[in-house]
């Protein structure tokens, strides 16, 4: 395992980032896994920083910080994003069981086509307005985390504490993308809404 909480380039305290995401506000049986996994790991913090409900999340795709895009470019990637995300019905997505990443415990996200549709959705929005699209196309793996590693060290601790949990997966309702303002001063990562898209 590796320190997830290295500053990655540009980002800093009191910096914030314009990103989509998808979030569980009110997916219960989201939140109920989460904390099966949260009590099977909480002998191994502070190694690991546990995710409380309130920011789990599914990252998605970003646009930039917001000290270097036009709040007008931003309003124009929501619009332009909000046809193509009305073309793709609302679907049903199943987390876990978990898998061990060098920074992170992930719950994979399946089936994964509805959610790469969603992100490409939004990466051709993003194409319109801007031109140029940030990160990658490829290698993305839908996925939430329910923990991050916060120093180096061996993952052997983190695999007996998920041997031991035998945990049902969790199936959430994706009936909508989120656009937020994220941070990650904390040593955790936060945000404001700043909308919200439908799907269908």
């Amino acid at each position: 395992m590796r320190n997830h909480w290295w500053w990655r380039p540009g980002w800093n305290v009191g910096r914030r980032f314009y990103t989509w995401h998808l979030t569980f506000e009110g997916q219960q049986d989201v939140h109920r896994l989460a904390a099966e996994y949260r009590s099977a790991l909480a002998p191994l913090e502070p190694a690991l920083t546990l995710i409380p409900d309130q920011w789990l999340h599914l990252t998605m795709q970003g646009i930039n910080f917001i000290d270097e895009i036009d709040k007008k470019d931003v309003e124009a990637v929501v619009a332009a994003a909000r046809p193509r995300l009305a073309a793709i019905p609302a679907f049903d997505v199943q987390f876990g069981p978990a898998t061990i990443d060098p920074e992170a415990v992930l719950l994979p996200a399946q089936p994964s086509e509805p959610v790469r549709a969603v992100r490409n959705a939004i990466r051709a929005a993003i194409g319109d307005v801007l031109g140029d699209v940030p990160e990658q196309a490829h290698g993305f793996t839908p996925h939430m985390s329910v923990a991050y590693s916060a120093t180096d060290g061996p993952k052997d601790p983190i695999a007996e504490a998920l041997a031991e949990l035998d945990a049902e997966p969790a199936r959430a309702r994706i009936t909508t993308a989120e656009l937020i303002v994220i941070h990650r001063d904390n040593q955790m990562y936060e945000w404001e809404p700043y909308t919200t898209v439908p799907l269908g």
